[in-house]
């Protein structure tokens, strides 16, 4: 973990002291008391989420889809009889207002556990919190390698390919395809940047990159960084942003009449979502690179994109289908898969432990990596490109570790889903 994270989790460690001391009247897991969030017919779950301000592009539709996605399993019955209930909390991409809503689903609504919230800088800040109220922390959305510590944070467990697992794939296609050309980089001022940084040097070497910028949520100005980076005569870029950061990212480099090739982190690639951002220049986009580790939206011929597109249909109001609604679902699949693991007596240390074990297989292209010694989540991705407006696979998928081990194909049989949509108990 950076300095950095380890002082604001000192912080808000120190805060949180007396509310934990009053939220923890019972052990958190059942043992021998209620377990909270928990009834004979009912699982209550919540997650903080950007619906507002500057992350809320495109990740304002992940909760509803999870959300839609339990209401298509509780109309087939529920898990072991118990419906799913999910209380999505905005917090605005503000870790202020992050330590509030979980607080509030913690210590008031008694939430079972917390999944999916969102954010590095955000979630970064409640990771004590929820450790001392045993609450579990699942399938955070991010890919911070804060989430990979199993003896610090038992109760932690990613989703995303960590961000150092990305950059080195990203790298990796620099090196194969693009040999020789002047690479750049910009990313978020936090460990997403960071991290993602740390695994294109770990391909290309520390000087291979020439130019290194940084941007704030809070500051939508990013003409400076991007006329750093033309003046450093780069011809590769790659972005370590968030939806809305791609898109001014994009769109201030044409308006500098500066073209690179632009290769970008999964969080801020999704074409249907930067394509609404841009509206009219929308083909700045044409050629960029990405990489995902989920089937892709415009898949009809996928039985997964099949499935997730009835039940947005059916219940999350035929909203606009994009990577956001097929990632939303796809953490509600595993989350019912890892409850129904944990068996009917529901505690959380049960569900933790089915974590733990492993063993998950869903619409995912790589593989998901839980055990007792990781807790990093999808361990791999493929390569994207926009061709005709259109965002489509290309190449193999890669799987790599957050170290020195190389990047390397991953090949392994499609799941499909069951016929109802709906995991059965192992």
């Amino acid at each position: 973990m950076r300095p950095s994270t380890r002082r604001t989790v000192a912080i808000v460690s120190a805060l949180t002291l007396l509310v934990t001391a009053a939220g923890c009247g019972d052990d958190g897991g059942g043992g021998g008391g209620q377990v909270p969030g928990v009834t004979d017919t009912e699982i209550v779950v919540g997650t903080h989420m950007p619906l507002t301000g500057p992350a809320s592009a495109g990740y304002s539709k992940i909760a509803p889809a999870t959300k839609a996605y339990f209401d298509h399993v509780n109309a087939n019955g529920g898990v072991h009889g118990r419906k799913i209930t999910y209380k999505i909390m905005d917090d605005g991409y503000n870790p202020a207002n992050t330590q509030q809503v979980v607080r509030q689903l913690v210590l008031q609504d008694k939430v079972f556990a917390v999944l999916n919230g969102l954010g590095t800088p955000t979630h970064t800040g409640v990771l004590d919190f929820l450790k001392s109220n045993r609450v579990p922390d699942l399938f955070v959305a991010s890919g911070s390698r804060s989430w990979d510590q199993p003896d610090r944070y038992p109760g932690t467990f990613g989703f995303n390919p960590d961000y150092t697992v990305e950059g080195k794939i990203l790298a990796h296609h620099v090196k194969t395809s693009l040999p020789g050309q002047k690479v750049c980089f910009l990313g978020q001022d936090d460990d997403f940047g960071r991290d993602s940084l740390v695994g294109v040097e770990k391909v290309l070497g520390a000087g291979a990159v020439v130019a290194k910028q940084t941007y704030v949520t809070s500051n939508t100005n990013v003409a400076p960084q991007l006329g750093a980076l033309q003046a450093a005569g780069c011809q590769v870029v790659i972005l370590a942003t968030v939806p809305g950061f791609t898109a001014l990212a994009v769109g201030t480099a044409a308006r500098l009449k500066f073209t690179p090739h632009w290769l970008v982190s999964n969080v801020g690639a999704d074409h249907p979502t930067l394509a609404k951002q841009l509206g009219a220049a929308a083909g700045l986009l044409e050629g960029m690179v990405g990489a995902n580790y989920l089937p892709m939206q415009n898949d009809a011929a996928n039985p997964w994109i099949q499935l997730f597109t009835k039940v947005n249909k059916e219940y999350n109001g035929d909203a606009p289908f994009d990577g956001n609604t097929v990632y939303g679902m796809a953490v509600g699949y595993l989350f019912v898969q890892v409850l129904l693991a944990a068996g009917k007596d529901l505690t959380r240390e049960a569900v933790t432990e089915a974590v733990r074990k492993g063993g998950y297989q869903g619409p995912g292209l790589a593989p998901l990596r839980f055990s007792d010694s990781d807790h990093s989540g999808y361990g791999g991705q493929r390569l994207t490109r926009v061709t005709g407006g259109t965002q489509a696979y290309f190449g193999p998928t890669y799987e790599t570790d957050e170290g020195d081990g190389p990047v390397r194909e991953y090949t392994a049989a499609p799941v499909t889903p069951p016929a109802n949509g709906v995991p059965t108990a192992p």
